[in-house]
């Protein structure tokens, strides 16, 4: 088994989520300190705090672009939000009764799916929808679906199902759609995803309950800190410890541990060594900074020139200080299947998205080809965030898309 570690480390601007495996850092995030829960968006200072990802405004439409399709609204503190109009999605209007168009002081229930980048606003969406442990849960209109994430395998799918032939999660069924997650695959019985279903029903129930009666660009609901559901939303046996060195830190973690999952408790670890700092113990400022870093060193002596831009990412794949004996070709196949895996993690570990090109080195044959995008493409499904290898173009640029979540990691950490 991997020696995988979650770290949260506190910092005067944000609170650090790293994770560690083997010594390798794959993940590493930077987090303000939001508040927290349902009720956090009665508190007087909800409109200085981020737009984070999962909250849910009473948005107000300043102006329709129908020539792209959408709209821009106004939320909380003045921050703008772009919403797309999908016709699949009715939008919850709580100053009128929706007629299929939305005006210019429509007052609009939205929720952040991705956060503000550079330049964008943030984006938001009309379809409601709230994250557990085993399910999330979509509010609608009409009667809706059960569907199961497609990493399970059939025959969990149709256990899974069976459990869930009950009167309670077929009456939520008949007002909202249940997506059962890759995370249920670990239950040995029904009540645990049940509990979840029905527990996420009653907060989805409590907010729309609630918003009519909200003023307009409030705040309705701010999910738990996004560190905290970083341990819900990772599978339980992808690290072994979770470690901070921050008191309160600890204490807030313990607490959440305790509700959401409290199989999960016994790895929780506060760190107190008054020699050796936990950031110094594994090497962590020299790993983030690397993790910023233009250059990535591969053992073979090539390396990787990471350069994101506004529109795309682009990356190179070069021989470097390579010096084996191997022929041409067989030196190219070794370098650039080494760098596939490498440019898998900095994707995940950088949190690049969007469209990323990478040139790798000149390969004639076509069997060496298939197999680096065969490679790439079975390294990047070990991303949480879906990544696609494209294609191959004529050029021998090698085309992926990674979905744009959250910000990255330069950003974060306030890297211009």
């Amino acid at each position: 088994m991997k020696d995988a570690k979650l770290i949260f480390l506190k910092q005067e601007k944000h609170i650090l989520s790293l994770l560690l495996e083997d010594g390798k850092l794959l993940e590493a995030n930077a987090y303000p300190l939001p508040a927290s829960g349902a009720d956090a968006a009665a508190a007087p200072d909800q409109a200085q705090l981020p737009c984070s990802l999962g909250s849910i405004y009473v948005g107000k439409v300043n102006h329709v672009v129908k020539n792209i399709n959408a709209a821009f609204l106004e939320l909380a503190g003045g921050q703008r939000a772009f919403l797309s109009l999908d016709n699949r999605k009715t939008p919850r209007l709580l100053n009128r009764t929706y007629d299929g168009r939305l005006l210019a002081g429509d007052e609009v229930l939205v929720q952040v799916e991705k956060e503000a980048v550079k330049t964008k606003d943030p984006v938001v969406t009309a379809e409601l929808s709230f994250s557990g442990r085993y399910a999330v849960l979509l509010p609608s209109f009409r009667p809706g679906r059960l569907v199961f994430s497609g990493k399970l395998e059939s025959s969990r799918k149709k256990e899974l199902k069976d459990w869930l032939e009950r009167k309670d999660i077929q009456a939520v069924l008949e007002r909202a759609t249940v997506i059962i997650r890759t995370n249920a695959s670990e239950l040995a019985e029904a009540d645990p995803l049940a509990l979840d279903i029905l527990c996420l029903d009653a907060l989805a129930a409590q907010i729309l309950s609630v918003a009519g009666s909200r003023t307009c660009r409030s705040c309705l609901y701010r999910p738990d800190s996004a560190y905290l559901t970083e341990i819900r939303d990772t599978y339980h046996d992808q690290y072994e410890a979770i470690l901070t060195d921050a008191p309160d830190l600890y204490e807030e973690v313990k607490q959440f541990l305790a509700q959401q999952c409290p199989g999960e408790l016994h790895k929780l670890k506060l760190y107190q060594d008054p020699q050796v700092t936990l950031m110094n113990l594994y090497g962590l400022s020299a790993k983030l900074k690397e993790a910023t870093e233009t250059r990535v060193w591969l053992k073979s002596g090539g390396y990787l020139v990471i350069e994101p831009t506004e529109a795309l990412t682009v990356i190179d794949v070069n021989t470097g200080k390579y010096s084996g004996k191997k022929a041409v070709r067989e030196t190219f196949r070794l370098i650039n299947l080494e760098a596939a895996a490498e440019i898998a993690r900095q994707l995940r570990l950088r949190n690049l998205s969007g469209i990323i090109l990478v040139d790798f080195i000149n390969m004639e044959a076509s069997e060496d080809k298939q197999e680096l995008l065969q490679a790439l493409s079975r390294e990047l499904r070990q991303d949480p965030v879906k990544a696609v290898v494209v294609d191959m173009t004529p050029l021998g640029l090698v085309e992926i898309t990674r979905k744009k979540i959250r910000r990255p990691l330069r950003e974060q950490l306030g890297i211009e």
